[in-house]
């Protein structure tokens, strides 16, 4: 008789008001907290407003969302740590800059599927990008399967998780970097693309493409030309061509 494989431990996974709160405490880094909409008690109060201090991405959800991350007692409280550590993209920007390099940065506007992500990551990887942005809610959660779709290349490139991705695009125009955004909406073919300066590449969510309030930042847009055949590309192909045309 075959004994049953025991289901490995999710080490990213911590859940219970005082685990998450003890956490937070001893300064570790969050990929993501759910917390009970509406919940309320001292306990629930102490958590929030270390949520609130250390600026933590924190999603407020109803109890059956936790009761599928975690059969556990999670009292409310069901937490994602890091697997990767976050970074400040001015760091980045500066850092490449006193390296003598011109910084290229992907900007991912809420790509949510794993896949995509981790494709999306090896390219950036593969094509000479120093960075990959974005931002906290609304995006693919970076564990394990993503590591795995990216075939290793999230543990060496770095990510930004930000708050406000249009606050972010702000700061990378203010350090000089042209915001390039890959759209079906524009008139630009992609093959046009030249540039010998700093960039930031955008591209947007796997349904609806870039948010328009992060367009409208775009300093210039480009359009893959494909068939009539076909409506559109999926975004990790669309990401490899764009970054490829970057190498040019």
């Amino acid at each position: 008789m075959q004994r049953k494989q025991k289901t490995k431990p999710n080490k990213q996974l911590i859940y219970g008001l005082h685990a998450v709160i003890e956490a937070i405490q001893a300064g570790k880094e969050f990929e993501r907290i759910y917390i009970l909409k509406g919940e309320k008690g001292d306990l629930f109060n102490e958590l929030a407003a270390l949520i609130k201090k250390n600026r933590l991405p924190v999603h407020q959800v109803p109890i059956h969302k936790l009761n599928r991350l975690t059969r556990g007692n999670h009292q409310g409280a069901v937490a994602f740590l890091s697997i990767i550590p976050n970074v400040s993209i001015g760091e980045i920007i500066t850092r490449t800059f006193e390296q003598g390099e011109d910084p290229k940065i992907l900007v991912l506007d809420g790509v949510t599927d794993v896949r995509n992500f981790g494709a999306l990551s090896r390219s950036a990887l593969a094509f000479g990008f120093h960075a990959v942005v974005v931002p906290h809610k609304g995006s693919a959660m970076i564990h394990q399967d993503a590591v795995k779709a990216s075939a290793g290349a999230l543990m060496k490139i770095p990510v930004a998780k930000v708050s406000q991705l249009g606050r972010s695009l702000v700061e990378m125009k203010d350090f000089g970097l042209k915001i390039v955004g890959i759209t079906e909406k524009a008139t630009d073919d992609i093959s046009s693309f030249k540039t010998d300066q700093p960039m930031a590449l955008v591209l947007g969510n796997e349904e609806t493409g870039i948010y328009p309030g992060n367009l409208e930042l775009c300093d210039a847009t480009y359009r893959i030309r494909i068939s009539d055949e076909i409506d559109s590309l999926n975004v990790s192909v669309a990401g490899a061509i764009s970054m490829y045309q970057t190498t040019i």
